[in-house]
C-alpha cells in the first residue's frame, strides 16, 4: 500500500514539475512554447478527455505543447474566469459546454465575464442527453416509468450530472410535464452521477450519454430515451422524446474550444484551422467517437446562429424555473 502512494505522490511531483516548467518564464525563451487548455468540467470525463485528445495534435499543426488543466468549479465558470484573467494571446484556451456559455450567465450571480466576452471558435462534439434508470427500477419505457413514480409520491428524486444545466432543467420539466414530485439532486460531474446512478443510491437521471455508455451497455445502467433529434447511434433501441411525442424535450450538449472575444484574428484562425485538422484527423476521429458523441467540427455563422437560438432557449426555461446558482 504504501509502495503504490509512495508511486502516486512521485507521479504527482513529476506532474507539479511540467506545469511549473510550462509557466515558467524562460520556458519560451528556451524554445518552447505552450498553450494551456483550461477544461471547466470533473477530471476524468468526457470533456477532460476530449481536451487531450484534440489538444495533442493541435499542438503539433500550432507548435506547441499543449498543457491541459482541470479546474472545475461552478459549472465551468472558474475555467472562464482564469481564460479571462489571461491575455488575449490565444495561449489560453477555454474547453467548455453548451451549458457554460449559454446557461452559466443566466443562473450564476456575480460573474466577472459574460457570453460576449468569448468567440466559441469551434464546437468539437455534440449529441443528445440520456434519461436513464437504475436496472431495479421496473420500467423499460418512459410510459412504465411515469406510471412507477406516480405510485411512489414523495419517495424519489432525479439526479443530473451538475446544476444549472440541461440534465438539472430537462428533470424540471419533466416533474412539470408529467406533474410529478421528483426531488432534484445535482451532482458535481458526470462521473459521481454515473457512480450512484450504479449504485442504486439514486434511481434516475438525466445524464450526458458519453459519461453512461458504457454501463447501458454493460446491462448496468438502463437508457429509457433520449433527448436528440433522431435516434442516438450508439444506442439504437432508445427512443427519442420527439417520437415518442414530446418534442419539447429536444436537447443536446456539445463541447467547444472557446478563447477571449478581443483575441486578434489572425490568431484566433490559426486556432481555427489546427482544430479543423485535429477533427478531420483518423486516429483523433477514431478516440472522439469512442466518447459516443458526433463529430461536427462545426464554426462560422451557422454555428454561432445555433448557440444564439439555444441560449434564447435556456433563458426562457431559467427564467420560468427562476433557478439561481448559489455555488
Amino acid at each position: 500500500m504504501a509502495k503504490h502512494l509512495n508511486a502516486s505522490i512521485t507521479r504527482r511531483a513529476a506532474m507539479a514539475g511540467v506545469l511549473a516548467v510550462a509557466g515558467a518564464p524562460g520556458a519560451r525563451a528556451q524554445g518552447r512554447d505552450f498553450t494551456r487548455f483550461f477544461v471547466g468540467a470533473a477530471a476524468g470525463g468526457p470533456v477532460e478527455a476530449y481536451a487531450r485528445v484534440v489538444g495533442e495534435h493541435m499542438g503539433k499543426t500550432l507548435g506547441a505543447t499543449i498543457v491541459t488543466e482541470v479546474r472545475p468549479g461552478a459549472n465551468g465558470s472558474v475555467a472562464a474566469q482564469l481564460t479571462i484573467d489571461a491575455p488575449a494571446d490565444g495561449k489560453t484556451v477555454w474547453i467548455g459546454t453548451q451549458s457554460m456559455i449559454e446557461i452559466n450567465p443566466l443562473v450564476y450571480s456575480g460573474l466577472r465575464w459574460k457570453a460576449d466576452d468569448f468567440t466559441v471558435l469551434m464546437k468539437g462534439l455534440e449529441g443528445p442527453i440520456g434519461l436513464v434508470v437504475h436496472p431495479s427500477v421496473p420500467a423499460n419505457t418512459l410510459q412504465e416509468l411515469i406510471d412507477w413514480i406516480r405510485k411512489n409520491p414523495g419517495r424519489l428524486s432525479i439526479s443530473s450530472y451538475s446544476p444549472g444545466t440541461p440534465g438539472h432543467f430537462l428533470g424540471v420539466q419533466l416533474n412539470e410535464k408529467f406533474g410529478l414530485d421528483l426531488a432534484h439532486v445535482p451532482y458535481r460531474g458526470s462521473a459521481p452521477q454515473v457512480t450512484d446512478l450504479m449504485g442504486g443510491q439514486v434511481l434516475l437521471g438525466f445524464t450526458q450519454l458519453p459519461s453512461v455508455l458504457g454501463q447501458i451497455q454493460a446491462g448496468s445502467i438502463r437508457a429509457i430515451a433520449t433527448t436528440g433529434s433522431r435516434r442516438f447511434a450508439s444506442l439504437p433501441d432508445a427512443p427519442t422524446f420527439t417520437e415518442l411525442g414530446y418534442p419539447d424535450f429536444l436537447a443536446t450538449v456539445w463541447y467547444g474550444i472557446m478563447v477571449r472575444s478581443n483575441t486578434p484574428d489572425d490568431i484566433k484562425s490559426k486556432i481555427v484551422a489546427a482544430a479543423k485538422l485535429a477533427h478531420a484527423d483518423a486516429q483523433v476521429q477514431a478516440a472522439l467517437k469512442a466518447q459516443g458523441l458526433d463529430i461536427v467540427a462545426e464554426t462560422g455563422p451557422a454555428m454561432e446562429e445555433s448557440i444564439r437560438k439555444g441560449s434564447e432557449r435556456w433563458a426562457r426555461i431559467v427564467k420560468a424555473t427562476g433557478f439561481k446558482a448559489t455555488d
